[in-house]
C-alpha cells in the first residue's frame, strides 16, 4: 500500500515527535514473525512504554534527520521494526527479551544518547535494571544505615527495659521483707 504525500508527511511528523521525546531507538529485523507473535510483542512493548513501528526506511531516515538517532540512518535497510522509548532501557529490554524466545526477531542495532549501538550494545543496555528497580536499590542503600541504627537503639532500649524492672522488683521486695 503506497501512501500519498500528505500521509507520508503525517508519518514523518509522528515519528519525528517520537524521536524527539525518546532516549533510545532499537531496530530489529522481523522477517518471518507470525502476526500472533508480532501482536504479543506490540502488547508487551505498549505495557512497558515502548512505541514499536514498522516504517518505510526512507520515511524513518527523514524522521530521524536532525535528531540524536540520525547516527543510525545508514543502518536503516531491510524489513525493520523501530522501537522508541523515553526510558533509556525499555526498548532494548523489550526487544532483547522477545528475541530470546523468538529467533525470527533479529536485533540489528540502535542508538542511545547520540551513539550507535551494535547488537552487543543493545543487549548490554537491556541487561541494565529498569529505572524503578535502580531507584528501589538506591532507596534500600540509603535506608540501610538508618534501619541498622534503629535496630541497635531498639535492642539497647529492650536491654535497659528488661534490666530496670528486675531492679525495681528487688527494691520493692526489700521494704516488704523489712515490714514482715
Amino acid at each position: 500500500m503506497s501512501l500519498n504525500r500528505s500521509e507520508k508527511e503525517a508519518v514523518i511528523s509522528d515519528v519525528t515527535s517520537l524521536a524527539a521525546k525518546a532516549q533510545t531507538l532499537v531496530m530489529a529485523e522481523y522477517r518471518g514473525i507470525t502476526v500472533a507473535d508480532m501482536t504479543k510483542l506490540r502488547s508487551t512493548a505498549r505495557s512497558n512504554g515502548v512505541t514499536l513501528s514498522v516504517l518505510k526506511n526512507t520515511l524513518a531516515r527523514r524522521a530521524v534527520a536532525g535528531s540524536s538517532f540520525e547516527v543510525v540512518s545508514d543502518q536503516m535497510t531491510g524489513p525493520l521494526i523501530y522501537g522508541f522509548s523515553e526510558d533509556a532501557v525499555a526498548a532494548a529490554k523489550v526487544v532483547a527479551e522477545f528475541s530470546k524466545t523468538n529467533d525470527k526477531l533479529v536485533i540489528r542495532g540502535g542508538a542511545y544518547g547520540g551513539k550507535v549501538l551494535d547488537v552487543a550494545g543493545v543487549k548490554q543496555l537491556a541487561s541494565i535494571p529498569s529505572k524503578e528497580v535502580l531507584l528501589a536499590q538506591l532507596l534500600g542503600l540509603m535506608q540501610s544505615p538508618i534501619s541498622r541504627t534503629a535496630r541497635v537503639l531498639s535492642a539497647l532500649a529492650e536491654k535497659k527495659g528488661a534490666g530496670a524492672p528486675a531492679a525495681e522488683t528487688a527494691a520493692d521486695a526489700a521494704p516488704e521483707a523489712a515490714a514482715a
